[in-house]
């Protein structure tokens, strides 16, 4: 029997919503709410390489050089990015998620991550995706189940469809008072700069316009349930989705491309595994719980 190139399908459904989520990468495909498809998505069979729908673990975003001191030892991963010289968006982008449970409107999906070159340390990780009344929850566990403290950070990479409409007439609206800047290799050159009065301040709703990013904000403001929560409004609809985040993700990176924007919620900044930005040590035995999620409502003219 043919295996498709992205893994078994999970498929969920809940009143009005659709959700498919893959084995490989335990990647999120696919988002339909009353049949309008959500994220810019992918065929079953593409590769996926620009990171839709992945979960980023054990780093999200770079590692420069593809290297990193911790706990006094020098570790070296392989290079993913080569143009950049970069290891980009952790270890288990391509990897076979096990369903550990799946019912009709939810799935969990777990994966052993063992000591390998570059990163030494054993991490059990499960990611659930489940589709409520309100619209889709995602959680990431992760324990370290090796016997030395394990460096860690994780992230997602949803991509928002733009419905049809063009980028530049997109919506966006980001609680960030800051940003990370970076040099030509996309890697932090100093502390974040306030995003106040520059072309980088989303923190009120306005149009993208030729403004191109790929780029971190931090410093979130939060609501009294203390989630962050961006929104980018797009299509002939226009249709506002909104990607909250819990506390756990202290970074918002937004990355802009012709079809989509990609609002991913990170736990910390860019190579943090060098400047420690949010990085975390998980002491043998400890967990990392975070949770974000998907919702979206017609604007009111």
């Amino acid at each position: 029997m043919r295996v498709p190139s992205t893994g078994s399908q999970f498929l969920l459904e809940r009143e009005g919503q659709r959700a498919i989520v893959t084995e490989v990468g335990a990647t999120l495909r696919s988002w339909r709410v009353d049949e309008r498809e959500q994220l810019d998505t992918f065929d079953i069979d593409e590769v996926g390489d620009a990171f839709h729908g992945k979960v980023l673990v054990p780093w999200p975003n770079r590692i420069r050089d593809s290297r990193y001191v911790f706990e006094g030892a020098e570790h070296r991963v392989a290079i993913s990015e080569p143009e950049r010289g970069s290891a980009l968006h952790g270890l288990v982008l391509w990897a076979n998620w096990r369903p550990l449970r799946h019912s009709s409107a939810e799935v969990v999906l777990g994966y052993m991550l063992h000591p390998q070159p570059g990163y030494p340390f054993t991490l059990e990780l499960e990611v659930e995706y489940r589709l409520t009344a309100g619209g889709l929850e995602v959680a990431l566990r992760a324990t370290n189940r090796g016997d030395t403290m394990a460096p860690f950070g994780a992230g997602f990479h949803p991509y928002l469809a733009l419905g049809g409409g063009r980028l530049g007439d997109a919506l966006l609206e980001l609680p960030a008072r800051t940003r990370v800047p970076v040099d030509a290799r996309l890697l932090p050159v100093g502390d974040p700069v306030p995003v106040e009065g520059t072309e980088y301040d989303f923190r009120r709703r306005r149009p993208l316009g030729p403004l191109a990013l790929d780029t971190s904000f931090g410093d979130l403001k939060r609501g009294p349930d203390g989630l962050a929560r961006a929104t980018l409004v797009a299509g002939s609809d226009e249709r506002a989705v909104t990607v909250w985040m819990d506390a756990h993700f202290r970074f918002i990176h937004v990355y802009t491309s012709r079809a989509g924007v990609a609002v991913e919620p990170m736990t910390c900044a860019p190579d943090a595994f060098n400047s420690g930005d949010g990085l975390l040590a998980l002491v043998p035995g400890a967990s990392f719980t975070g949770r974000w999620g998907l919702n979206t409502q017609r604007e009111v003219q």
